[in-house]
């Protein structure tokens, strides 16, 4: 390859660096050093509580409502994965009563293919992650797809 080609390469490569800096800024809402300005996008949209999550699109059982905190701790509070613990602290964020036992919810998401054991653990604790399937079943409402069982 000659030099201007190299040279265009390199800018190439320069920009998608760029773009992949700010995809990741924005991703975990950091302004980067901006002087702390806040764009329009990030000063109309407000952080949704739990509580309102749990409201927009209420879940009708324990077991959704387990796999709706996990969405919620994955989608707006950043986590990679959770714990039984940090699901127990989501529904006393949102003021709802913690079920008897949500271990057994968490089976029956797994069970069920909405969620999943994390391949690391959180503080020598087993770690969870919401499945794709998962995401899709609280993004849909809690309604199953068509032409599944």
């Amino acid at each position: 390859m000659n030099t201007n080609t190299n040279q265009k390469l390199d800018a190439i490569l320069e920009a998608i660096k760029s773009l992949e800096a700010r995809v990741t800024r924005i991703e975990t809402g950091s302004t980067g050093g901006g002087g702390g300005q806040k764009t329009a996008a990030g000063a109309a949209a407000k952080k949704l509580s739990i509580k309102e999550f749990l409201l927009e699109s209420p879940p009708t059982t324990d077991i959704q409502r387990t796999l709706a905190v996990g969405y919620f701790l994955e989608t707006h509070a950043g986590m990679t994965s959770f714990t039984k613990a940090e699901i127990e602290k989501g529904y006393s964020d949102a003021k709802e009563p913690t079920p008897s036992n949500i271990s057994v919810n968490i089976k029956h998401c797994i069970k069920q293919g909405h969620m999943m054991e994390a391949e690391e653990k959180k503080n020598n604790k087993t770690a969870y992650v919401v499945t794709r399937r998962g995401e899709q079943f609280v993004m849909a409402g809690f309604k199953k797809p068509a032409g599944r069982k």
